[in-house]
């Protein structure tokens, strides 16, 4: 798991150079279409490597899928278009926002039902009953919240506080995505030693010291001084993270519900994804506009001339760096809220993640009959290992 986290974030890495490459001498349209490309060769490629699975008799659940993915879908958009925008104008009211909220409501309710009621459901409720798989996808709708608004607004900062062009912007954040990968590597090879609980509750505590050093930003903040030091302690601690939730989510678990298991990882990342644009938006672009339109009274009430274009740019940029900073205030609150669900749900122990040579085989061992296949199940958590590159920095340099 490792290895494969450290290839996800490889790619990642390079990514953010090739996307400001694409967007600074091509067009940022390049960034969609180099995906074309790289999705053929491994559509080729994949029947190639890739055994094939052991099939299941039943039938798709088709109304599962319908509300699941539809309830998730008008969630997303909901929390996404509920945000504040820069004037600091919240659209929580917005009549678009409260019906797809509440549609999203009704729809996840009626999933639930089914799901509850169905001979062959699309997610069978007894892959939440476990309270270590529960909490490491709490944990990770949590990292979801925080990441996506952190790497929004790191993007926003260094290309309009900072100046940094596309490119330039890419490579700041490579530091980062080179911590990541080597804390998930080191944390790989902990965990037999040291179990879950540590590394979560290590991670979880050292990336929300990262977030709230980030909450120190200025408009006097440089590169160097202000963003290296905080981007290499949260990204260590975020790298600490993500291999334990992985192998949480696939714990004990059925080999016929290990693909859903860590499929429901992607899920509470990308719905906290868009909790925390919403959440930490309305947070930040509130504050935006507070600070704004305060200065500019002061500024009015001084005699100072409003007429000059670069006063009014210096009153935005200060004005933006007071909200970025808010909402990383936040964003490392959120981060605590991870480490306490950490001392919270997770009960697993070290010796549960350890395992026999005749456990890698997949055969029971006489200590722990549970354990059979245990490291073919950790294999699966592959998976979701690519949960532990920086993808959403990926836009930066997009």
């Amino acid at each position: 798991m490792g290895v494969y986290a450290a290839m996800s974030g490889g790619g990642a890495a390079a990514g953010l150079v090739a996307g400001g490459l694409l967007t600074t001498y091509l067009s940022w349209r390049w960034v969609l279409f180099v995906n074309v490309p790289i999705g053929v060769l491994t559509a080729g490629v994949a029947p190639l490597v890739l055994a094939e699975s052991a099939r299941r008799p039943g039938r798709l659940d088709l109304p599962g899928a319908v509300t699941g993915a539809g309830g998730v879908a008008l969630l997303v958009y909901g929390l996404s278009n509920a945000s504040a925008d820069q004037a600091g104008v919240s659209h929580w009211a917005d009549p678009k926002v409260v019906a797809a909220l509440a549609a999203a409501a009704i729809l996840l309710a009626a999933f639930t039902v089914l799901e509850a009621r169905s001979r062959h459901p699309l997610l069978p409720l007894r892959i939440l009953a476990d309270r270590n798989r529960s909490g490491a996808y709490l944990i990770m709708l949590l990292l979801g919240t925080a990441m996506f608004g952190i790497f929004f607004f790191l993007t926003i900062f260094v290309q309009t506080v900072l100046g940094f062009s596309v490119l330039r912007a890419g490579v700041a954040f490579l530091p980062f995505a080179g911590t990541m990968v080597v804390a998930s590597g080191l944390v790989s090879r902990l965990l037999t030693r040291t179990g879950t609980r540590t590394p979560l509750l290590a991670g979880a505590a050292v990336a929300a010291a990262g977030m709230y050093w980030f909450s120190h930003v200025s408009v006097r903040t440089t590169y160097l001084s202000g963003l290296l030091g905080p981007s290499l302690v949260t990204a260590a601690g975020l790298g600490l993270l993500f291999v334990p939730l992985s192998l949480l989510a696939l714990d004990r678990v059925r080999a016929e519900d290990s693909g859903l298991a860590a499929g429901l990882l992607n899920v509470g990342q990308q719905v906290g994804g868009a909790i925390g644009l919403a959440a930490l938006g309305t947070v930040a672009w509130t504050a935006v506009a507070s600070s704004a339109r305060s200065q500019l009274a002061a500024a009015a009430r001084t005699g100072r001339s409003l007429a000059s274009a670069q006063v009014r740019v210096a009153i935005y940029h200060d004005a933006l760096a007071t909200g970025i900073a808010r909402g990383f205030l936040l964003a490392s609150g959120i981060a605590l809220a991870a480490a306490v669900t950490a001392v919270v749900a997770i009960r697993v122990r070290r010796e549960d993640l350890a395992s026999s040579p005749a456990a890698a085989q997949g055969q029971p061992t006489s200590a722990h009959p549970a354990m059979a296949g245990r490291l073919h199940v950790a294999g699966l958590a592959a998976e979701s290992a690519d949960l532990a590159a920086p993808y959403p920095q990926k836009g930066a340099a997009r």
